[in-house]
């Protein structure tokens, strides 16, 4: 038996930087995901190994199991249903398993991520061998919530063969855990994201765990349900952004123009809450639909415009922007900005002839496109036959 978790990306519609100031927010999920397969070994084939592959780099990880007892020794038994925080003696001997695998030196940004696979797999199922295999949908360090899918999908993987949460082994297809159990999946994923991360909002794993869309403000989320298919160009600029430098700077424009800023986030605040009340708005007909599309146009390029004021735009977004433009088509950056990945939405008439276009030219230019829908399911688990 073996056990397949799939978990979303996300995105930022709007509030981006503002809401580090006050402003509120709104996340989607993308149906593009990292996934995992997770299967253990035939007692009779004396594998005790723990093995992480991870297919699209690709890298194999591996570790006697006797060893990561040794190195851990002080977790015990397993807590699945109690997630917590990695300690500083677990984390020194985690990173001292982590080193024997000697990872390139071009991957070394893997370190953090095979930290969180060992750490929740030790806390979860204990010191048992298996294997993990990793791919994904998602391109590594875009701003698409691609580390919380990771820990996402780890979770949903391990505390499916755990105690801690009850499901169906016969149950056919893709399905969802229950809302007990995703609470659960979401603490030990956002433990997960610490070890990534240090110190994450929680955002990210939220939208992976749960789906949909959340709306989220000074520290408070709420859940948003969309009324409507919305769908998504996602193009990546493949380039690298500085997160920190980009939110310093913001920061550092405020304190130059203070009035002028407050006006900004105020601004931004209001285009996230119109947005979010459009979004959940019944909408009966095509009709209805062609109009709020019309409106979340409009919405997308002010917030772009007062991304541009704080100064978190890139050539390469300015790029993205101007192709899309010629065909009429509305896009703004999505995440910290400084490069990444620019939204484009796709009406619902709009013609696959266009969108071929549009790709065909931004592609030209050496970015990768994406075409996702937004707002769908949160992770899901599929149980199959070990193959």
């Amino acid at each position: 038996m073996e056990v397949k978790a799939r978990a979303p990306g996300k995105i930022i519609l709007s509030g981006e930087h503002a809401v580090v100031h006050g402003s509120t927010a709104v996340a989607a999920s993308i149906n593009l995901y990292t996934h995992v397969t997770l299967q253990f070994p035939d007692p009779s084939h004396n594998d005790d190994t723990l093995k992480l592959k991870l297919q699209d780099i690709p890298l194999e990880f591996s570790w006697p199991i006797g060893r990561i007892r040794e190195s851990l020794s002080n977790l015990g038994v397993p807590f699945p249903s109690t997630p917590r925080s990695c300690g500083t003696e677990s984390i020194m001997s985690i990173s001292a398993l982590v080193e024997t695998q000697d990872i390139p030196e071009a991957k070394i940004a893997l370190a953090s991520g095979v930290s969180a696979f060992l750490w929740l797999y030790t806390s979860i199922l204990g010191f048992k061998p298996g294997t993990a295999i990793v791919s994904s949908d998602l391109p590594l360090g875009s701003g698409l919530g691609s580390s919380a899918s990771f820990c996402v999908a780890l979770s949903a993987a391990f505390l499916a063969f755990s105690d801690s949460v009850n499901v169906d082994l016969k149950q056919q297809g893709w399905f969802n855990f229950g809302e007990s159990e995703l609470d659960l999946l979401n603490k030990w994923a956002f433990e997960g994201e610490k070890m990534i991360h240090g110190k994450p909002s929680g955002i990210d794993n939220t939208v992976s765990t749960y789906g949909n869309m959340i709306k989220f403000r000074s520290g408070n989320l709420t859940r948003l349900r969309s009324s409507m298919p919305i769908k998504m160009l996602i193009t990546n600029t493949r380039v690298g952004r500085n997160t920190k430098a980009l939110v310093a700077g913001v920061s550092e424009r405020k304190l130059r123009h203070p009035d002028a800023m407050s006006f900004v986030f105020n601004a931004v605040d209001a285009i996230s809450q119109e947005l979010a009340d459009i979004l959940q708005s019944p909408a009966p007909d095509d009709l209805s639909i062609n109009e709020k599309e019309e409106k979340l146009e409009e919405l997308m390029e002010m917030n772009q415009g007062l991304l541009q004021s704080m100064g978190v735009s890139h050539a390469s977004i300015e790029t993205v922007l101007r192709t899309t433009f010629k065909y009429k088509l509305a896009s703004k950056l999505t995440g910290a900005g400084g490069g990444g990945c620019v939204l484009t939405l796709l009406p619902t008439l709009l013609s696959n002839t266009v969108v071929d276009k549009v790709i065909a030219e931004l592609e030209s230019c050496g970015f990768q496109c994406l075409i996702g829908g937004i707002g769908g399911n949160g992770v899901e688990i599929q149980f199959a036959a070990s193959s």
